[in-house]
């Protein structure tokens, strides 16, 4: 078993997130409340209690209904700021989180009022938090790339604030093949990319997300376990999977956290992070899936070590802070064995 303690201590990077993924149920309350709009829910606890998932696409009907609470620049001021506030707790000093811009858009609410309350949040927490930020654009997969074409223009005024564009929402019926022409646009602007790729479909999504849209990671990934040609490709050419743990289990990934693939893709040389994706309807931010892990599998201090490590190694930070924090894990180490 890992050594918790020395969890708490090891700085770390978050790689899969979203943003509209932390809306913690006291928080959508009070904003349902800001703004007079009706829930159906007859308390907080209430809410609570309706976070059980049958599928993916369970759990995005209730994210998407509980992203309706946010409205005003304050509201996403708060989210942001509440999510960074976790991040401290937990000893995260970077993250690269999604945002979907569509599900605000298509509400009638534009980037100039998200992305205010956003990067005022994300300032705050540089200056008195010391925690870095990125932002990832992400398309939603289920509406046509046209959109996501659409969306991508509409940002222009906001591009020095993101560093990649992602894909994400429901992956089944929804393959990467879909979305070529933005994200050939995408990477001709400069930004890095992502997807979602082998969490509910399958394989073949991964080889598409590598070779059509030509992403530097993959988020999930958990089932390229099921193609060994594709395993020794992504060990090869060190493409980091940015695996969820508990998500994987509150959407049926895997049916118990003792049956989760993540130490065996770690011990086979994959480059696996560990990420909290929606924590506030999984059950837990970055910490919580360490301990899940550990509570389940038996992770040795080494494996924790190595996805600390990963964190960075899979991040988009510069490869002089990436070692900067590298050696500081071994600092922590070293002192811990010292005393």
């Amino acid at each position: 078993m890992a050594d918790i303690k020395l969890l708490a201590s090891l700085p770390k990077a978050e790689l899969h997130l979203h943003i509209e993924g932390t809306l913690e149920p006291t928080l959508m309350w009070a904003l349902a409340k800001k703004h007079g709009i009706t829930l159906p829910y007859n308390s907080v606890d209430d809410i609570a209690k309706a976070y059980q998932f049958d599928d993916l696409q369970s759990f995005l009907d209730l994210y998407y209904q509980g992203a309706n609470v946010l409205r005003d620049e304050d509201d996403f001021f708060q989210l942001m700021w509440a999510y960074l506030l976790r991040c401290k707790e937990d000893n995260v000093v970077h993250t690269e989180m999604m945002i979907d811009p569509q599900t605000h858009t298509s509400r009638g609410i534009g980037f100039d009022v998200f992305m205010t309350g956003f990067t005022r949040a994300i300032e705050k927490a540089k200056n008195e938090l010391g925690i870095s930020c990125y932002l990832i654009l992400s398309f939603l997969r289920h509406l046509s790339e046209e959109d996501a074409i659409e969306t991508l223009a509409q940002a222009n005024d906001y591009y020095e604030d993101f560093i990649a564009v992602g894909l994400d929402s429901s992956e089944l019926g929804n393959p990467p093949e879909k979305f070529v022409n933005v994200f050939e646009q995408a990477r001709a602007l400069g930004f890095k990319c992502v997807a979602h790729a082998g969490e509910e479909g399958p394989p073949e999504y991964v080889w598409q997300a590598l070779e059509l849209l030509k992403v530097d990671r993959i988020d999930h990934g958990v089932r390229s376990a099921e193609d060994p040609k594709l395993m020794t490709h992504l060990a090869a050419q060190k493409i980091p999977l940015t695996v969820c743990p508990q998500s994987n289990l509150k959407l049926r990934v895997v049916n118990d956290m003792a049956e989760h693939n993540i130490l065996k893709l770690l011990d086979e040389g994959l480059l696996v992070t560990v990420n909290s994706d929606d924590p506030s309807y999984f059950g837990g931010y970055m910490n919580d899936n360490f301990v899940a892990l550990n509570d389940a599998l038996s992770m040795s201090d080494a494996q924790m070590i190595k996805l600390a490590k990963h964190s960075f190694d899979g991040s988009f930070l510069p490869e002089t802070i990436k070692q900067q924090w590298l050696s500081h894990i071994d600092d922590v180490v070293s002192n811990r064995v010292s005393s």
